[in-house]
């Protein structure tokens, strides 16, 4: 399969050497996250603009990934930009302990959004730190302090964020000492209750919570957190009934619900939050990423009036000096704004249900290694295996596979940023790219899914 780049002619020597420059200095100096440091290669990014990005030849690329799953309103949105600039030329910055504008707008607009009446907002930096607060605030409230969270998750990199997670990245750093317990989440297609319907999966994975509930004692356990909508760790939506019967577990027993919608927030499943697809409540919820389509760091916690009330008298015990920073939260603000104007949840969910689902049901149907598809609006992912009978996956799980690093390359090489995880091939471009845009990058994963028909019998 022949490369299909084409640099841009505007790109000339003086950004070339810019580039050049800018990887040279990056290999000396800067650590990257989650990487073995010399064996790294990145590519140079020097300019993006709605769902398309540059590298540093000048080719182009259609970003099928939104980065980490982040830019939910796509590169450079002018609205968003604009907003960013006002507020560096009025108020740059100031402590969390001064009310100011951006920040206060950007929670009643957040507020008016989550579910319930999660009208009090906590803003962090991150997603990841966002979690660890939701935690802390829990355990507080109930003064236990177990935490449950699911296998085949990701809550962060932090501390207690990496020990929630449910993936090989927490390995290295559990200490087994930040309190916390996994479970089993509901996920048919790789079952661990040998369901064979969506009804069995979500009786038997609630089944199997309220045991683990019961043999760790309910008393301990401060908090449950589950992704609404597992992102990293494989877009497998919870069966009918599942989010329901968690929370009527967490009630009963006074465990706080905390659901994770870091990734699945902000219109990415075609709601503005995927809880909304289950009609569930949380006591708190954490959000970060689309908020702002990643403009400016932020994340959050949103905040149930009875945990709230808990810190009415009582100080809460936590703080960041950029919480609600006002360039982030203007961000925010004026990317809320821009989905709502624009109709931009509404084009995610018309993407999902007219032109992403229907594309990755006929892979399934054309090629042998597709096992799986799943999803919803803007937030899809397609399982590759060897062998449809076995479901033997294409990359082992925590790894990856010349058939899968070959499918990754050749994908840039015509063009495409796709993100992709183990076995998967995770399908989420910009909530607001256009049907064509989805169409010709659906058109490449198609053609390049032959790389993984060979590798799989």
């Amino acid at each position: 399969m022949t490369s299909t780049l084409v640099p841009s002619p505007i790109f000339g020597q003086a950004e070339r050497d810019a580039a050049d420059r800018a990887y040279d200095l990056d290999r000396k100096h800067v650590f990257h996250s989650w990487s073995a440091q010399d064996l790294l290669d990145p590519m140079v990014i020097t300019a993006a603009q709605g769902s398309y990005v540059w590298d540093g030849n000048g080719n182009k690329y259609l970003d099928f990934s939104s980065q980490l799953v982040n830019t939910n309103i796509g590169h450079q949105h002018p609205a968003v930009v604009a907003a960013i600039t006002a507020q560096a030329e009025s108020l740059c910055t100031i402590a969390p302990s001064y009310a100011n504008a951006a920040r206060s707008e950007a929670a009643r607009l957040i507020a008016e959004r989550t579910p319930g009446e999660l009208n009090r907002i906590f803003f962090t930096n991150g997603g990841a730190d966002a979690n660890e607060h939701a935690v802390r605030m829990a355990r507080i409230h109930t003064g236990r302090q177990k935490v449950l969270s699911a296998y085949r998750s990701y809550h962060g990199g932090t501390q207690l964020a990496i020990n929630l997670t449910g993936d090989p990245r927490s390995w290295s750093s559990d200490t087994a000492s930040t309190g916390t317990v996994h479970f089993f989440p509901p996920y048919l297609y790789r079952s661990a209750f040998h369901s064979a319907t969506e009804e069995q999966e979500s009786e038997r994975a609630l089944e199997h919570l309220e045991q683990l509930i019961a043999f760790e004692g309910p008393s301990t356990i401060a908090a449950l957190i589950l992704e609404a909508i597992p992102g990293t760790a494989g877009i497998y939506l919870p069966p009918p009934g599942y989010l329901k019967g968690v929370r009527e577990l967490c009630t009963r027993h006074g465990i706080i619900f905390i659901a994770d919608e870091v990734m699945s927030g902000f219109g990415r499943s075609g709601k503005w939050f995927a809880l909304e697809h289950f009609d569930v409540v949380p006591d708190l919820l954490t959000f970060a990423k689309g908020v702002n389509s990643g403009y400016v760091p932020l994340g959050g916690v949103a905040i149930s009036p009875e945990i709230a009330g808990t810190f009415g008298k009582q100080a809460y015990p936590g703080g960041l000096t950029y919480s609600g920073h006002p360039l982030a939260t203007a961000a925010a603000v004026a990317t809320i704004n821009a989905m709502e104007d624009e109709g931009i949840v509404q084009q995610a969910s018309h993407l999902g249900e007219k032109v992403i689902g229907p594309a990755l049901n006929m892979f399934k149907e054309h090629h042998p290694s597709v096992g799986e598809v799943r999803g919803s609006g803007v937030f899809w992912a397609i399982e590759l295996v060897k062998d449809r009978n076995t479901k033997e996956p294409l990359a082992p799980y925590g790894g990856s596979s010349p058939a899968m690093n070959q499918l990754v390359a050749t994908c840039k090489l015509k063009g495409l940023i796709p993100f992709a995880n183990f076995n998967r091939i995770h399908v989420v471009p910009p909530c607001n790219i256009s049907d064509a845009d989805a169409q010709v990058g659906l058109n490449i994963i198609d053609e390049v899914l032959a790389i993984a028909d060979q590798a799989s019998t």
